[in-house]
């Protein structure tokens, strides 16, 4: 709470990077604490004390309206990706939470991706799946994060109608000596693609990463090879700069 009113809460962006075309097409909200006299606290930190306190609700509110106001600075065409912990997705005001924050920004919902981890669809099915239905039909999609880390990931494909594998970094870090990892990533796009769904896989940091995942089918790629996370001010330059450098390219 006290960080919230201090306004020491802030985003930063790391883009997503259209494969074929090199083009950033989204840009993922990540949550950092700015303490006065620690510095900067990463959410690892202290997400699981808003969790504990019951206060992420206020604090997952004010991350999906900032994100949507930030994104209507950008060029129309690119998405912001937003993270939703467990605590905000089995209230039964996500739907009214996502619709008020794009009411606010003037933001359209097809610009807007919620990020959802594994542990938001381990019980409750029905509210699970009652949410996800009611922000996609507002244009949003749901995309499930750090896939193949958690369990019974096959179950959860069956039951939810989601719009996006995101290829765990874990994954993507031995790449291309690695070739167990190659399976594994080979083996979640052709799931995707079957399903219907894309894919956007994390951590790439060489261009030998960027190359075969691209070569295997993957649509979407995220990590330091192309941006570290930058503040929300430097979003608007950041994208100019790496669309020029790969239209030029």
């Amino acid at each position: 709470v006290h960080a919230l009113e201090q306004n020491q809460l802030a985003l930063y962006y790391q883009p997503l990077i259209c494969a074929q075309s090199n083009l950033v097409t989204g840009m993922e909200a990540l949550l950092r604490w700015h303490h006065p006299e620690r510095g900067i606290i990463p959410p690892t930190i202290f997400i699981p004390i808003a969790e504990d306190l019951g206060m992420m609700g206020k604090v997952g509110n004010w991350v999906l309206e900032q994100a949507c106001q930030d994104a209507m600075k950008w060029p129309s065409p690119v998405r912001v990706a937003v993270n939703v912990s467990a605590a905000q997705f089995h209230t039964r005001t996500l739907d009214l939470d996502v619709s008020l924050a794009l009411g606010k920004s003037g933001l359209s919902g097809e610009r807007l991706e919620l990020e959802i981890t594994e542990s938001v669809l381990l019980d409750d099915d029905d509210r699970v799946l009652r949410a996800i239905d009611n922000v996609q039909d507002m244009g949003v999609s749901v995309a499930i994060d750090d896939f193949g880390t958690g369990f019974s990931s096959l179950s959860y494909l069956h039951k939810y109608p989601l719009d996006k594998i995101k290829i765990d970094r874990s994954f993507v870090v031995n790449l291309p000596k690695s070739n167990h990892s190659l399976s594994i990533v080979r083996t979640i796009v052709s799931l995707a693609r079957s399903m219907g769904m894309s894919t956007t896989a994390e951590g790439i940091e060489t261009r030998e990463q960027h190359s075969l995942l691209r070569q295997e089918g993957c649509e979407q790629l995220q990590g330091y090879l192309f941006s570290k996370p930058v503040p929300a001010c430097e979003t608007v330059q950041l994208i100019g700069t790496l669309n020029s450098s790969r239209e030029a390219a």
